[in-house]
Order: structure tokens, then sequence, then C-alpha cells
């Protein structure tokens, strides 16, 4: 294993995030956001890249989901052994929360890749007996908890974190935030850059920010309002008291509540969204800031089946390092591709039938559906006309499996996890459906490979990325999706995949065009043409498995956001 030294002398950019997917067994991730900071990391250490990740170590997970015999969510805890995957390092912090020091212990992970890079993964814990009860408990439960245990926890990644690695011997050049929850790192830098006394703003030091916007980046990913987080002044002051004055951070983040995507945006030299429609609708947001476009990727290694990849390996050689070279895969043969994606399959439909005991037809087309159940991701829209699913289904027979986890403060998201369940119960007999619990890596990779073709239906323009179309796309899975984030880059009717509905439509034109396209265009294809959905998988892989790479996207990071 690396040691701590080598990674400290190193390493001059730190990438923090909330949640990073290291590995399945470490449930230190609740979806898209987490998938996508592990597939920086995995890219950035097959790279070689000088950085360090920042994360919690969110002892008890995101949530484990039990489904009820009516179809109704219930989260409880989903546990993992730090031990078993980190090193304990000797360095102990202290922040003040609401007075009182809060210790922070950090852990090693060394993320290593099959080039022999490596790049460390620290995890912050405050499970230490030096800590109160209730202290102890901050680095537990990712996303967790009230308002007060969301600015807890985002005190210590962000001042915490910034701290901890300035205690371990890191001299970090860039700071990279990913999303606006580790934005008090800024601040935390700030205070490391006082100039002069204020003036008419009470008693305390003004900061030279603009040296603090030299060393941060910030990736915003979400469109929603509500996504972005925002704590009263009452309460910040409460659990920082005396860190900033509060006149001074309301000019960084908003008058009335501190925004933490407005505290990121004012304070970080380069912004970016995470696809150009993303980036387009970010600007409307925040007109007053410069926002560029770095479209997410995904790891092709990682996500990409493994009875793909002898092809993959033959077509491409050293597509793994290079995806450029998968342009080749539009040389595949028929029948390889076929009976390599048969065997994907094959395994989620063994997972189907372990999980649910439902025995899928490997002769029926499977549409997945897989997101993190809320209401803008629409994922009722499908099933909102079970009459004509089964009037589709009479005459072309297909199969949906479904899946994804509800925030538990999220009533509008639990509430569609039990209508599907009885949508489930409607259409028995007539549709073959089932909903997955507990989606997550495992799950999500059989599904992204499996699949043959992958639904998304967000409300435009809600949607930041997406990168679940993208593995599925890698695997010749092909996409159904409207026109929203990503996939208005990948898009070519009837070559990639195919678009619901246009910009500016709404739930009935995007319901009406979802159920047309499927039984006037796509499931006859399937039945009938064969050849030409298969050629359709092939330009899947060989012109979005090359573009939408995590090892493109950190190339266009290290040029534009860390090199500047």
């Amino acid at each position: 294993m690396p040691r701590l030294d080598d990674f400290a002398l190193r390493t001059r950019i730190a990438y923090f995030s909330m949640e990073i997917a290291i590995r399945p067994e470490m449930r230190t991730y609740s979806g898209g956001l987490g998938i996508l900071a592990g597939d920086t990391a995995r890219s950035s250490a097959d790279l070689g890249l000088p950085i360090a990740f920042v994360t919690l170590a969110s002892h008890e997970g995101y949530l484990r989901q039990e489904i009820d015999a009516e179809g109704w969510q219930h989260a409880q805890p989903d546990p993992w052994a730090i031990a078993d995957w980190a090193e304990p390092l000797d360095a102990v912090i202290a922040v003040r929360i609401e007075g009182r020091p809060v210790w922070i212990r950090p852990w090693l992970h060394a993320l290593t890749s099959k080039t022999g890079h490596s790049v460390p993964v620290i995890l912050l814990d405050t499970r230490l007996p030096q800590n109160s009860p209730e202290d102890r408990t901050i680095t537990d439960r990712l996303y967790g908890g009230d308002s007060a245990y969301r600015l807890k926890q985002e005190i210590v990644l962000g001042i915490g974190g910034e701290q901890i690695l300035h205690a371990l011997g890191f001299r970090i050049r860039i700071y990279h935030l990913n999303e606006g929850h580790a934005a008090l790192l800024a601040v935390s830098l700030l205070r490391r850059n006082p100039v002069r006394k204020m003036r008419g703003a009470g008693s305390g030091l003004l900061y030279e920010a603009e040296a603090v916007r030299q060393q941060c980046a910030f990736t915003t990913h979400t469109p929603v309002e509500v996504g972005h987080d925002k704590f009263s002044y009452e309460e910040v002051e409460r659990h920082l008291g005396g860190f900033m004055e509060i006149a001074q951070l309301k000019l960084l983040a908003g008058d009335d509540r501190l925004n933490m995507t407005r505290l990121a945006l004012n304070l970080s030299g380069f912004v970016n969204g995470v696809a150009l429609r993303h980036a387009e609708t970010a600007r409307k947001m925040f007109p007053d800031h410069n926002i560029q476009a770095i479209t997410n990727g995904v790891h092709g290694p990682t996500w990409a089946h493994p009875a793909l990849q002898p092809l993959f390996d033959r077509l491409a050689p050293g597509w793994e390092l290079d995806p450029l070279r998968l342009s080749f895969l539009d040389q595949a043969g028929n029948e390889e591709l076929w009976e390599a994606h048969k065997e994907a399959k094959a395994e989620l439909i063994r997972q189907v039938e372990m999980i649910s005991g439902v025995r899928l037809d490997p002769a029926l087309p499977i549409l997945s559906f897989a997101r993190r159940m809320t209401a803008y991701k629409r994922p009722l829209l499908l099933l909102s006309d079970p009459a004509r699913l089964r009037q589709i289904a009479a005459r072309t027979p297909f199969q949906i499996v479904m899946a994804g986890k509800a925030h538990p403060h999220d009533s509008g998201g639990r509430n569609a996890v039990h209508e599907i369940h009885r949508c489930i119960r409607e259409l028995a007999g007539a549709v073959p459906m089932v909903f997955l619990p507990n989606y997550g890596w495992r799950l999500g990779h059989a599904m992204v490979s499996g699949s043959d073709l992958w639904l998304n239906t967000p409300m435009p323009p809600l949607e930041a990325s997406g990168t679940s179309g993208m593995k599925a796309a890698l695997n010749g899975v092909l996409n159904f999706s409207v026109l929203d984030g990503w996939w208005g880059e990948a898009w070519m009717e009837g070559v990639t995949g195919w678009a619901i509905g246009q910009d500016g439509g709404g739930d009935a034109e995007h319901r009406n065009e979802l159920y047309d396209k499927l039984e006037r265009v796509i499931l006859p294809l399937w039945y009938g043409d064969r050849a030409r959905w298969l050629w359709m998988m092939k330009q899947s892989i060989s012109k979005i498995g090359t573009r939408f790479s995590s090892h493109t996207m950190m190339r266009r990071y290290a040029s534009e956001a860390y090199l500047r």
C-alpha cells in the first residue's frame, strides 16, 4: 500500500465530495453524484493525476431500502466496517461546532489502478471517544437527519477536511468542490488570508477573496432549487459562531440564508455545469457567474460488462485508457456482439429472480428505469396509462424492470415507489414487471449492461447530466430519453437511440410520444429487424462510449480547471 508521505509529496489537487463510490462494500455513496465521484477517482488513478479525494466516513451508509407487502418503502441503516477497507491515520484535528471541539480522525483508502498509479481517498470520521455521543454520529448517516445535522456534516467536510489535509502535510494548489456541500472549505481558506479591518460591518477582518478564487474550482450538479443547501444565519451563528462574521458571509452567500451554492460560486475561479444543457440552465439561475460546461463521463473498465470486454480488447486494444479507440466497435460482428449481450442479459435475469422471485423471459426485450425516486425524474410517466401499456404488450410483448431509492424526507418519491408496486399488481398477467429494492453499484451494473432499452424521463431542464444512460450505451443498451442532460449531446434519432418529445414539452406530450414510439418504432424494430437493432447497438458503443468517458472528463478538468 502506498505511504501517506508519498501521496502528500506529489498531490497538488484535492477533490471534495460528500459522497464517493469507492467500491461496492464501502457504503459512502447514495447515487449518481457519488458514482461520478468514484469514476473521477478511478480515472485519476488510471491517468496518474496528483489528486487526493476527501469525503465522509458514512458508517451507516445512505439507506437500506425495504419494501413492505403494500409497496411502501422503509429506510434502514446500511452499515459497513471502515477498518476492513481503510487505514486510520495518526492525525486528529478539531473543529468547533456549537462552541465545543469536535474531533475528526482521517482514514486512508488507497485506490490503485491497473496502471500501477494510486490516489488517496481520505475518509473523515467523528466516531471518536473524545467526542460527545451526539458528535460521534455526525459522520454516521449520509444525508441523514435534519438541517442542523446536515450543517454539521458540511462543517466537518469543508472546514475539517481542509484542516486535515493541512495537518497531514499536503500542499494543495487547487481545491475542487463537487457540489456545494464542501463550500465552507473556501471560508476556511479565506481565514488564512486576512488583509484589513472591515468598515461598517462590525469589527472583524476582511479577507483576500481573489486569492481563494484562484485556489477553488466548483462543479454544480443540480438545476433543482431544493438541491441547493441553505441554512439560516441563526443556525450558522449557533454552530459556527466566531468562525467568520455573519455580515461577511452575507456578502458571499446571500442576504436571507447561507446558500452553499452561492458561497461556492463567489469563491471559485472556475465553475462548471455537467452537460452543455445544464450549464445553460445554471447560467440562467446564476447570471452573474461565468459557468462553463464539462460533460460528465463514466469509467469504461468499471461499467463495461465482462462479456463485452474481450470484444473491446480485440477490436480496440488500449481502450481502457484511450476510449476513442472504441470507435472501431462499429466493425463488430453481429453474432459476437449479440452473444455477449445475451450473457449480460442472462446475468440481469438471474439477479431479478434471486431478488424478486420473478423469472423474466430472455426472448423478450427488457425495458429498464432506474433512478433516484423523486418527482422531477417522473418515474410514473411510463405507467400513467396502464390500458395503453396492455394494448402495446398484447401485440409486441416486453418486460419492465424498475429500481430506485427515495430519500426518507421525500414524500413524493416514497409515494412513487408505492404507486409503482400498485401498477405491478394492476399489470400482472399482461406486462411482466418488477421493482428491485436497494438499487446500488452491483444491481446498477447488471441493469445498465443487461437491459435492452434504457428509459429516462426527467422533466426538462431539471436533469443535470445522467450518467446511467452513458453506462448503458457503453454496453450497447439503447437509450430512450427526453432531450435533457447529456442525451442532447449524444442523441441521433434511430442511430444511438430515440428521443421523447421536444424542448418545452410537458407530461402529456412526453407520455404520448413515449407510448407512440414504443408501439410504432422501437418494439417493431426489435421484433422485425434484429440486424438494424444490432447496428444501433454498435453505433451506441462506438459513438457514445468514445465520447462520454471519465478519462475525457478528467483531461478537460486538468487542462481547464486545474492548470489555470
